[in-house]
């Protein structure tokens, strides 16, 4: 049985895949740890590319766990920031229970950012000591 979509599934699946980008667009736009972690992202990019111009090829498995780590702080961050914006749209003034599960939702994400700041630094540091050493 072969599965071919109707016009109508489509049109709702490219109308999903237009909000998510436009999600996206708008952490980069407005959201200053969005736009820090994509900025720690760029460089751990160049570094990694650059790796290659000192004889310190990161292999498919390094580059992978790197792509998991930095995708790990971006899924967090943006669960984050979109609970945040819930919880402050549907309970403006300071409540306790909502300063704690925004708190959570925070810890998450330095979580997530602690332990890529640790595999990136586990891959990519012997790397660069390699490549700067005699």
């Amino acid at each position: 049985m072969k599965f071919e979509p109707t016009f109508v599934e489509m049109k709702r699946f490219y109308q999903s895949f237009k909000y998510a980008l436009n999600g996206l667009i708008l952490l980069i736009k407005t959201e200053r740890n969005f736009q820090i972690i994509v900025g720690c992202m760029i460089i751990t990019l160049i570094v990694g590319f650059g790796l290659d111009n000192y004889g310190q090829h990161l292999n498919r498995f390094e580059w992978a766990i790197l792509w998991i780590a930095m995708g790990l702080i971006f899924v967090s961050e943006a669960l984050n920031t979109a609970l945040e914006k819930a919880l402050d749209g549907l309970h403006p003034g300071k409540i306790e229970f909502v300063g704690k599960a925004k708190d959570m939702a925070a810890a998450a994400t330095l979580v997530a950012s602690t332990i890529a700041i640790i595999v990136g630094a586990y891959i990519l540091l012997p790397r660069i000591i390699a490549a700067f050493t005699l």
